[in-house]
């Protein structure tokens, strides 16, 4: 994919963002678009960068390591999300690089996160991912536990909780995920929705998602 196409990409999901908010009588400030990274090289994020989107996700610690400290250092200001399971032999590496984790997920990760994040002395977004369609082979607690693991998360490791990340089941239609987790966001009184990607994030807005995670659409397909 050519730098251009990559900016074609950006500015036509940027016009979908628009469209899917004033269809939802919502301000396009309330949606922050994550263009998910991985697997991509510096050079096809670099056009990105300069067509001026500033958070990027990415899947795993040590790619992220490996691309990103001389990108952040030319343009300073971009966040960089981690939207892929995180183990907790790399919770210090993932908050020392990222602004924000959506994938908490267990109470092992929930503990090592409550020990890093105040000695790193950063602050740092953290979602809990729900897995809504209670997957065996994706991460994610399941709806009816996520009420008592949002709880441990807040007064038993005193981590600060954003919101919510769910990744629909591919053969089923999202809505009614996304549906599960803004009720189950709202009843905890969690105002951030990490909702959405490349096929259904006009969707995802509609049930109020105020992150999505875009990456073929911008970037083509790996």
């Amino acid at each position: 994919m050519t730098s251009a196409m990559q900016a074609e990409g950006l500015a036509a999901v940027e016009q979908e963002i628009a469209r899917a908010c004033r269809e939802a009588r919502r301000e396009r400030s309330s949606v922050t678009l994550i263009a998910v990274s991985k697997t991509f090289e510096a050079d096809a994020i670099a056009p990105v960068l300069a067509a001026g989107q500033r958070v990027f996700g990415e899947n795993r610690v040590q790619e992220a390591k490996a691309k990103w400290p001389p990108l952040l250092a030319e343009h300073p200001g971009t966040q960089l999300h981690l939207i892929g399971p995180l183990q907790s032999n790399k919770v210090k590496e993932a908050v020392a690089l990222f602004d924000a984790i959506h994938s908490v997920d267990r109470p092992s990760l929930a503990e090592a996160l409550g020990k890093a994040l105040p000695a790193s002395g950063r602050a740092v977004e953290l979602f809990v991912q729900v897995n809504t369609g209670e997957e065996p082979q994706k991460a994610g607690v399941a709806p009816q536990e996520a009420d008592g693991f949002i709880a441990a998360c807040r007064e038993r490791w005193g981590l600060t909780i954003s919101g919510l990340m769910c990744i629909p089941p591919v053969d089923e239609a999202p809505a009614p995920h996304f549906a599960v987790t803004a009720k189950i966001a709202k009843r905890n009184n969690l105002t951030q929705l990490s909702m959405g990607m490349s096929a259904d994030f006009a969707t995802a807005i509609e049930f109020g998602a105020t992150h999505v995670r875009v990456g073929s659409a911008i970037f083509g397909h790996r």
